[in-house]
């Protein structure tokens, strides 16, 4: 993946997978557009990866994408800049372990908010521009549980198995171009996501930021449509294909039911 002087977009840039694409693009000799809440974080790493890579600049652009019309503020805001976008990733987004009835409705809407509809709007928003320049692409990070119904992430799972779906569809309009589409599948990985969905980690082992970046920059060089990061991860999301649906339910039950910290309301 040759990204050396081209723009690339990331959402969620704060900390996480997000703060590790931005690193290892920046090592790369991308420069950078990160975007998310934290305008303290996004600022401290944008000084860090100028300083540390030369050749390079990173613009910080704070916002949230629960707000409304926040897609739209972001693509006007860089528009603005008159900067060109050549890569999206596609990386913000949350989920919750709970029994489902046990969070409040509005939560959900949100995760929906997120983890589709702004992904869907910046990819709607940012690809005009790919296809005309025929050249670049997106990455969207969807999740092992992408593959399977998640008991106790029923509204995450579903929505990453959407963003699969999405990814691939989007990959199938674009193959007879130099435009790219792929989604990133992590399992449970080393960031703010586990501690924010309530879930308990004591007994899960976590990949590292670092690995499943550096597989997911690898799998879109090699025009990948989708890649599941680490070898156990992979091995999982080929269970629905093995045993019935019922089974699969029953086997993710297992292993999730005791994930959850406490319950919400």
């Amino acid at each position: 993946m040759n990204v050396k002087n081209k723009t690339v977009l990331i959402t969620g840039a704060s900390s996480g997978i997000g703060k590790e694409f931005a690193t290892q693009l920046a090592g790369k000799g991308a420069s950078l557009i990160i975007t998310a809440r934290s305008e303290d974080a996004l600022n401290k790493l944008a000084s860090q990866l100028e300083q540390e890579y030369t050749g390079i600049w990173v613009k910080v652009i704070p916002l949230d994408l629960l707000e409304s019309n926040s897609p739209q503020t972001l693509f006007s805001t860089i528009k603005t800049m008159n900067i060109s976008v050549d890569y999206l990733i596609n990386n913000a987004g949350f989920g919750q372990f709970c029994e489902f009835t046990n969070e409040k409705f509005s939560r959900y809407q949100q995760m929906i908010t997120l983890n589709i509809n702004a992904l869907v709007e910046l990819s709607h928003l940012f690809l005009p521009e790919m296809k005309k320049n025929n050249a670049g692409g997106i990455i969207n990070v969807a999740s092992t549980g992408s593959f399977q119904p998640l008991p106790y992430q029923a509204v995450y799972g579903a929505s990453k198995a959407f963003v699969l779906s999405f990814s691939e569809a989007l990959s199938g309009e674009l193959l007879e171009s130099n435009v790219h589409v792929m989604a990133l599948c992590p399992g449970m990985t080393e960031s703010n996501f586990m501690d924010n969905a309530n879930a308990d980690t004591s007994s899960m082992k976590l990949s590292s930021a670092h690995d499943v970046v550096k597989t997911g920059l690898d799998a879109f060089g090699k025009k990948r449509i989708f890649i599941v990061a680490g070898l156990m991860n992979y091995l999982t999301s080929l269970v629905p294909r093995l045993v019935s649906r019922q089974r699969t339910v029953s086997i993710v039950v297992n292993m999730l039911k005791n994930t959850v910290k406490t319950t919400n309301k």
